[in-house]
């Protein structure tokens, strides 16, 4: 989750203004930020991207294998998803219909671009497993010296090739069950899956991943494509940008109309 908006939203009760971040930052809270959004309240559309703005980058870079790409296709999404909220129907439900928005807007532009799973990043990846141990034995160390971090960061890179090698279907289930901690129903919702294909799939993508790194790869789960503070606020900024504009464009085109 990125950080909160410092901005305030008034008391759902017609009372005075009140921080209600804190009571907003549950699951429960969705259907309230929602009827909120739907009345065109900014603040709570925006609460609702920083909420779900990583695990929907993370999974958008699953299946794009590109952050710049990723970051486009989640701003399109909450773009199209905010012009969609009267078609959600609540009161649960709301991260998957959100999450199948972008898994759609990431598939499509797969398509439109032609690309494939191929299997050079996979060969790629296992000629690079010859230096993996020396790696995982200088992550070892107490002491995070330079030599250390340089290990972290080639062994990421290392196990986020790996993740990007392996087929989309099983790639996309062990972003959001290992990385993202979701539940296997969750998983399932948001992936409009069977349970039982999606606890096949995950087993499958695990084996396939112990198979080419070994079973080091656990330890740097959480930290696979995070969305930093920056990145978040990029996507942030660039939807409300573009909601505002849509939203000037439409009373301008309203009022020409009651012009004529």
């Amino acid at each position: 989750m990125c950080m909160k908006t410092s901005q305030t939203l008034d008391d759902p009760t017609g009372g005075p203004s009140a921080d209600l971040a804190p009571d907003l930052a549950t699951p429960s809270g969705d259907t309230l930020l929602v009827e909120r959004a739907r009345r065109g309240d900014p603040i709570a559309f925006e609460l609702i991207m920083r909420r779900y703005n990583q695990r929907l980058y993370r999974l958008a870079r699953g299946i794009l294998r590109n952050g710049v790409e990723a970051e486009d296709a989640v701003q399109e999404a909450y773009v199209r998803a905010y012009e969609k909220l009267g078609d959600f129907v609540g009161p649960g439900g709301f991260a998957a219909w959100l999450g199948r928005i972008v898994i759609n807007e990431a598939l499509g532009r797969q398509r439109k671009s032609g690309r494939l799973v191929s299997l050079e990043d996979y060969m790629t990846t296992r000629a690079a497993m010859g230096g993996a141990q020396g790696h995982a034995d200088a992550m070892r160390s107490q002491e995070p010296g330079p030599e250390r971090l340089a290990a972290n960061g080639e062994l990421g890179r290392l196990l986020e090739s790996a993740i990007n090698s392996i087929p989309d279907k099983f790639r996309t289930v062990f972003i959001l069950r290992a990385i993202e901690g979701m539940t296997v129903l969750e998983t399932a919702e948001m992936l409009s899956l069977r349970p039982e294909t999606v606890k096949t799939r995950f087993h499958r993508a695990r084996h396939l991943l112990q198979e080419r790194l070994g079973a080091q790869f656990e330890a740097l789960m959480p930290g696979m494509y995070p969305l930093g503070g920056t990145h978040c606020d990029r996507i942030v900024a660039n939807v409300l940008n573009r909601l505002d504009r849509a939203s000037a464009a439409a009373r301008e085109a309203a009022a020409a109309t009651e012009n004529t």
